[in-house]
């Protein structure tokens, strides 16, 4: 089944991209969410034309999206935690919203939901990667220290 995205869908694909899915998946969970709409012709023309008017605001976006990624990669944010008696294991672990949190701090907006972050449970130093455009791409040091 052909579906065109009217959002991102993570491990799938990002909006207003034309993919193809199992067809329970399709119909049981992305047309009822509002997630996607069948790839008909008429919906592909109407699709084409959108791209088209788009692709100029597009390359503001990108543009924008390179100059955060410029101002971001490389960076090495230090996120103080909480940890067991040992010293090295945490109390609990550190996430994507407490990247962003320490982000912000630093004055740099990002949405969580963008941020990969392996489940971090003990102090060390982590790589993450940040998606701030479907094109654009930053990476950047994590560091957990123990409180």
């Amino acid at each position: 089944m052909e579906l065109i995205l009217l959002q991102d869908v993570e491990k799938l694909g990002f909006k207003d991209e034309i993919v193809t899915v199992k067809n329970g998946f399709g119909r049981n969970f992305l047309i009822p969410q509002g997630k996607a709409v069948l790839a008909t012709e008429a919906a592909r023309k109407v699709l084409e034309e959108n791209l088209r008017q788009r692709a100029k605001k597009e390359d503001k976006i990108i543009t924008d999206a390179n100059t955060k990624a410029e101002a971001i990669n490389g960076l090495t944010v230090k996120i103080v935690a909480k940890t067991i008696e040992g010293g090295k294991q945490l109390f609990g672990s550190v996430t994507s919203n407490h990247l962003a949190d320490e982000l912000e701090k630093m004055g740099h907006e990002v949405d969580r939901k963008f941020i990969k972050l392996n489940n971090i449970k003990s102090v060390g130093v982590y790589d993450a990667e940040i998606r701030l455009h479907r094109e654009v791409k930053a990476n950047l040091t994590v560091e957990v220290v123990a409180a």
